[in-house]
């Protein structure tokens, strides 16, 4: 089930992260355009965002996509030197297609998502800091069908094959199916190999992973939490999804996303692709309450509050510490 769709994904996904790392050879100083939420925005994430879009539209014409772009300030005169580097980039991935056909397919990203119906959403590059200081980013794709993720690609360009080795090999890919487990692979090619995340029952033995930016995330709350816990390790921190995929491989144990302020809303392209793969590799994805995330409600997780992602063995006893430092 779902075999076309997942290998669509994975197709798209190993072309877009070529097109990143096209990106970063040259990347300069003007390829960076500010959002008006302040947010870097690149010439890979409205190029990743067209990539997938046309692969899935040529597959899947049916199918709507939430996207976290849209083509708005590339139509922009002012941007018209950084629209001509998307056009390129994506001309390099995807020969013979118009600069009309690019821009069509970053705006079929406005798709309002919701509990009906399926659709795919898309991060194009989740971690933008991370991508434009050559560190861990990730693009993650997901496909959602009334309102539950089935399937989930995660590209990490930039990602170590493995962790336990410095000068190993960079760049994998996760992937998952609903009841069909996870698989890493190398971005350069090889086979799909399983993975697992590393089930522990004592939290005291678990090593977080966090997030870099502290704007994302509570890193104080964090360290309350892991006081709660008796956890002495460092905490691996890293930009974007990739923290989902660390888990899932079993790096660590422990992903919390714990909130910042109590008016956001996490947004469903940040968590759709990166919690399936982690449910699929055998490990538990909730929010700081304890129930399940709800992908149903549109473009947001709006009845959620953070992330609690954990080894199965400790999710409860990780919810009941985070209930107490938030409270």
């Amino acid at each position: 089930m779902f075999e076309k769709e997942r290998e669509t994904a994975i197709e798209a996904v190993m072309k877009a992260s070529r097109l990143c790392r096209l990106v970063q050879e040259d990347m300069l100083t003007d390829q960076t355009l500010e959002k008006k939420d302040r947010s870097p925005v690149t010439v890979a994430d409205y190029g990743v965002q067209a990539v997938v879009s046309l692969s899935l539209q040529s597959v899947f014409p049916q199918d709507p996509l939430v996207g976290e772009e849209d083509a708005s300030e590339l139509k922009d005169p002012a941007n018209a030197a950084i629209k001509e580097k998307v056009i390129s980039r994506v001309q390099d991935v995807i020969p013979d297609v118009t600069e009309e056909e690019i821009i069509a397919a970053i705006d079929r990203g406005n798709h309002e998502g919701g509990g009906r119906g399926r659709h795919w959403t898309l991060d194009p590059i989740d971690g933008t800091k991370g991508f434009l200081r050559g560190d861990q980013y990730a693009i993650a794709l997901a496909l959602i069908e009334d309102g539950k993720v089935m399937a989930g690609v995660m590209g990490c360009p930039h990602l170590p094959v493995s962790m336990k080795d410095p000068d190993a090999e960079r760049g994998c890919l996760f992937a998952a199916v609903r009841g069909g487990g996870a698989i890493q692979k190398s971005l350069g090619g090889g086979d799909e190999q399983p993975v697992r995340a590393h089930e522990i029952e004592d939290a005291s033995q678990a090593i977080f992973c966090e997030s870099v930016e502290a704007a994302h995330s509570s890193h104080s709350d964090s360290e309350k939490v892991a006081s709660l816990l008796n956890v002495t390790a460092e905490p691996l921190r890293l930009d974007s999804q990739c923290k989902y995929a660390a888990l899932a491989r079993g790096d660590v144990s422990i992903y919390l996303r714990l909130p910042t302020r109590k008016d956001y809303e996490e947004k469903i392209w940040d968590h759709a692709a990166g919690s399936i793969v982690c449910e699929e590799a055998g490990a538990t994805v909730g929010d700081v309450d304890g129930k399940p995330l709800d992908f149903s409600l549109g473009r947001t997780l709006r009845e959620n509050r953070g992330v609690v992602a954990t080894t199965s063995g400790i999710h409860s006893k990780v919810v009941s510490a985070v209930k107490k430092v938030l409270q």
